[in-house]
Formats: C-alpha cells, structure tokens, sequence
C-alpha cells in the first residue's frame, strides 16, 4: 500500500469515528431524556409526552393496584388519577445510570394526601419516599418504565398502617 493511500485511509477512518454518536453521548441523551420526563410530570405537562414516549408505552408495576399501563394515554389518565389524591405530588432525581438503551433512576417521590386513596380518605398528611425506577429508550422516547416503591412506608407515613382496629 503507498504511503498516501495508508494516509488518506487513516483519515477516513478518523473521520467516520469522529461523526459517530459516542457511546457516552448516547448514554447521556437518554439519561436527558428521564430528566425531561420528570420534569414534564412535575409540571402535569402531558403534551411534553408526545415528545418524550412512544405511543404503546408500558408501564411495570407491582406497587400500583389496577390494569397495566400499555400506551401514552393510560399513563397520562393514570398521573391525572394520582393528582387527584397527591395535587403537590413531585419527583425529585438523585441518581442516573445509563447503560446501552436503559437508564436507571434512584429519585424521591413526595407529596399531601388531599384525595382519596382506593378506599382510604384524605389524610391531610405528606409523604416522601425513595423508589427505583427503570427506563428503556427506543428510537430517542421512552418506550418501557419499571418503577417500584415501599407501600408499607407510605402507608405509615400517612397514619394507615397498621390498618386501625376494625369495630
């Protein structure tokens, strides 16, 4: 091979990485991406989320009584539902981990009971709980969401557990 054709080559081959996304760009995009999405359920922003998940977006939960969530607008009815009983409701993130097309999230869940919640009353008291949340991204949305959180502590936190004596 000539001396300028290994140049040129080389060149070429700098110029095709360099215009490459870098893993780590992409790993931070998605964990920019879970920021935008907090920060649009914080704000009850629901148009945000034609923009930020897919349209068959499911979500995964153990910890939330009722049918799975399996598209945008399930989820949207499902946050309205939970404005109702926590109006102040806000999400706070404090730790991200991207890895390939997932992002995990460590956050902090806070708010007043000031609806009923299922068969339980207004209690008039605030909550703040540590859950884990997991995202997985597809073409640049979020496609999938696992969260999960301690419903005994919330529970207690709100005077409803232990369950009081029935009469």
């Amino acid at each position: 091979m000539r001396p300028s054709t290994l140049i040129l080559s080389s060149f070429l081959a700098a110029v095709a990485v360099g215009c490459s996304p870098s893993p780590t760009a992409e790993l931070e995009a998605n964990k920019d991406l879970v920021r935008r999405f907090t920060e649009a359920l914080n704000a009850a922003n629901w148009d945000a989320l034609d923009e930020l998940v897919t349209e068959d977006f499911s979500r995964h939960s153990e910890a939330t009584a009722g049918p799975p969530v399996s598209s945008r607008e399930e989820f949207i009815q499902l946050q309205e539902s939970f404005l109702v009983t926590f109006p102040d409701q806000r999400v706070t993130i404090e730790r991200l981990i991207a890895e390939g097309d997932e992002v995990a999230a460590l956050a902090k869940y806070s708010g007043t009971q000031t609806g009923p919640l299922g068969e339980y009353p207004a209690t008039g008291r605030s909550v703040e709980s540590t859950f884990l949340a997991f995202f997985r991204i597809e073409g640049g949305r979020i496609a999938e969401l696992w969260v999960e959180w301690d419903n005994v502590a919330m529970l207690t936190q709100l005077g409803l557990f232990p369950p009081p004596p029935s009469e």
